[in-house]
């Protein structure tokens, strides 16, 4: 009885099945915000997620009353993939089984690698860069004090993703360090890491490679800057350089100090900024446009001093240099929302499988060509992506 197994339900609960056990980014991400976009969506469609609030701590008895700012950030469902196929009526005589190794595995495997290499575009948004060698335990250690300084919680949230180039690296110089006999077993057998540092380490093939830009020169502020600046004039680049430099860059400031969320101190270490649009340099002028916002005082304030006008400014990584995008990063610092899609009236088939544990939804549509006898088909997801707290991540480049 192969055919009585291949009803819509069931292709679309397989092809859910596996694409989730294909993810690998989209799996340690935050998930919470799926239930405000619960019911059929369309592409476009935006919601406004809440960050946490800050506020200032009072010394004596006096109150010291505070405006209580709640800040937001839209998260816009703004990515539609699929795959879609015809099949024969002899093809669709396999039973489930085969069905799913044949023709479903391949699919979905294909489908979770566009959404989680959609994702780790988002390193872009990251503005905590750690330089160093991948095959120092130190490396991780630094990048955990990154996180930790931003107030990141001291959880079990905390995931590493590396490129299989950076795996070699880290499985050959760190094999000691990760205590469990099955993880040392599985290092050697697959290629596979366990849990360091106080991060669990994974490998994804999505890793993106960054190129950075063909600066060049002495750079300096221009300018006197106010709390809350997101853009900096600067001078001393040399030259007219078209790819200056690139978004998702990293610059600091001479001055400019990261501060501690919760305590607003020094943490000694200089504020990386990421460049949030491409920049060109005419005649060795160029305006920079960063993330986060300077912000020297009050509740939300990230930086102990704003850069004076003549600050130096340094720029991290050689000069178009490419270097693997390698990212750990806390489960609240990005959010994946994938929603419902509607289902088509007057189809062979159509379902729709979603699990609020895996924050997941595909649906399948299935026409039927009376003239070559073929059904076309096509599965579909619709999601967006968002760096919620980019702040709680940190790029590795070695």
């Amino acid at each position: 009885m192969p055919n009585t197994l291949l009803t819509d339900d069931v292709i679309a609960k397989e092809a859910l099945m596996i694409l989730e056990n294909n993810l690998v980014f989209a799996k340690n991400v935050s998930r919470k915000y799926e239930q405000t976009f619960e019911g059929e969506r369309k592409v476009g469609d935006t919601i406004n997620v809440k960050k946490p609030s800050q506020y200032l701590v009072r010394s004596g008895a006096a109150a010291s009353i505070q405006d209580n700012v709640q800040q937001t950030i839209p998260v816009v469902v703004d990515s539609q993939k699929g795959i879609d196929v015809e099949f024969t009526s002899k093809e669709l005589s396999l039973d489930l089984q085969d069905f799913s190794k044949e023709v479903l595995a391949p699919q979905m495997a294909m489908l979770a690698n566009e959404i989680d290499f959609d994702g780790l575009a988002l390193y872009k948004k990251v503005p905590n860069l750690v330089q160093a060698s991948l095959a120092d335990f130190d490396t991780y250690l630094k990048a955990g004090a990154a996180l930790d300084e931003e107030g990141c919680p001291m959880d079990d949230q905390r995931c590493l993703l590396l490129s299989p180039r950076a795996q070699v690296s880290v499985v050959n110089g760190l094999k000691g360090l990760f205590q469990s006999s099955v993880q040392i077993k599985d290092q050697y057998e697959k290629g596979r890491m366990g849990t360091a540092a106080g991060f669990d380490f994974m490998m994804s093939q999505n890793i993106p490679t960054h190129q950075v830009g063909a600066y060049i020169g002495t750079p300096l502020v221009n300018a006197t800057l106010t709390s809350g600046a997101v853009s900096v004039v600067t001078d001393g680049w040399t030259g007219t350089v078209a790819n200056l430099l690139r978004e998702g860059d990293v610059v600091t400031f001479a001055g400019c100090f990261a501060v501690n969320p919760m305590n607003k101190n020094s943490t000694g270490q200089l504020r990386q900024f990421v460049i949030t649009a491409a920049v060109g340099s005419t005649a060795g002028a160029a305006t920079l446009t960063i993330f986060p916002a300077m912000i020297s005082t009050g509740a939300t304030q990230n930086v102990s001093a704003l850069p004076a006008d003549n600050a130096p400014i340094v720029v991290l990584g050689t000069a178009s240099a490419s270097f693997g995008a390698n990212l750990a990063f806390h489960k609240d610092a990005f959010t994946l929302v994938t929603v419902d899609l509607p289902l088509p009236k007057g189809m062979d088939m159509a379902a729709r499988a979603s699990s609020k544990k895996a924050g997941l939804s595909i649906r399948l549509v299935r026409g039927y060509d009376i003239n070559s006898d073929k059904f076309i088909s096509r599965l579909d997801v619709l999601y967006g992506w968002k760096a919620i707290r980019p702040e709680l991540a940190c790029r590795i480049q070695g």
